[in-house]
């Protein structure tokens, strides 16, 4: 079986890279943009049918969520556009599309209750639309396929918000953090795994569908970044609660976008770590590559 992994240099797929080192590596072909442009459609057929992929898991996605409403035509061409070209290529090789979606599809309702699978997407901006955009195409081609949203996810690799605050708590002696917006911390590689042992078993077939993924547990902005510092000894800086509007943005997050597990966990029979713990993994891993 091949498997073509997109986006692959990203946080998420260098994760799975990492899986594919204890499973049928040579079964993955791993590219970015350099390798191969998913915008194109005809590239894109190309690679697929050339290769007689089966699989393909899209991990490439536009995710600056303030960039986004400036460049709105670019976002909804690699969220949308590309995301329709992978999933047609894939469709006519009678193979499964497995797309990474974001807790970003939702936010404009005021919801107080962890968002499940089936729940209407209000979007705030045009990141979470465009992504939207991307899980309606994939619907709309009637390919075999199954979408994993996700939230704030992290991991040893690229920019990300725990890199980001450890290297502010450790230089900054006060920093204001958001506590008015609600989620729950996502390590990349906690979501790879999954991902990787459902293919592995063969378990996405007759498994469609659109299935939520983050690790166990909530937080604020301001609570993710007291457990970073305390986790990583930074307990120098005088980190301080605040309200988001005192960061004003071009995008109005989502205030509360905690996603419901029951569907994901009932389904594939997976026990998801708490968020604390995958954090000090991941922390552990970070100044283990600085040493």
């Amino acid at each position: 079986m091949k498997i073509l992994v997109t986006g692959a240099n990203g946080q998420l797929g260098n994760c799975l890279r990492n899986c594919s080192e204890r499973g049928s590596k040579d079964n993955y072909i791993f590219t970015d943009v350099a390798e191969l442009d998913i915008t194109n459609a005809e590239a894109v057929k190309r690679m697929v049918k050339d290769n007689d992929i089966e699989l393909i898991i899209n991990c490439a996605a536009y995710t600056n969520v303030d960039k986004a409403e400036d460049d709105a035509e670019f976002a909804e061409t690699l969220n949308s556009d590309a995301v329709r070209n992978l999933a047609e290529a894939i469709k006519d090789n009678d193979g499964t599309l497995i797309h990474i979606s974001t807790d970003y599809v939702f936010g404009k309702e005021p919801y107080n209750v962890p968002c499940r699978e089936d729940q209407k997407g209000t979007p705030t901006g045009v990141y979470g639309m465009t992504k939207l955009h991307g899980e309606q195409a994939i619907a709309a081609s009637g390919v075999k396929s199954l979408i994993f949203r996700t939230a704030w996810l992290y991991s040893e690799y690229g920019k990300n918000f725990v890199k980001t605050m450890l290297s502010l708590t450790s230089t900054k002696p006060t920093l204001k953090v958001v506590f008015d917006q609600t989620g729950t911390p996502t390590y990349a590689q906690d979501l790879a795994d999954t991902i990787f042992d459902i293919i592995e078993n063969r378990r996405y077939k007759d498994n469609e569908g659109i299935y939520h993924y983050s690790n166990e547990g909530v937080c604020s902005w301001y609570d993710f970044t007291k457990m970073i510092a305390e986790i990583a000894g930074n307990d120098t800086c005088d980190i301080q609660p605040c309200h988001s509007d005192e960061f004003p943005s071009k995008v109005t997050r989502p205030s509360y976008s905690v996603l419901d597990k029951t569907k994901i966990k009932e389904t594939f029979g997976i026990k998801v770590p708490y968020w604390t713990d995958s954090l000090k993994t991941c922390i552990k891993n970070i100044k283990a590559n600085e040493a």
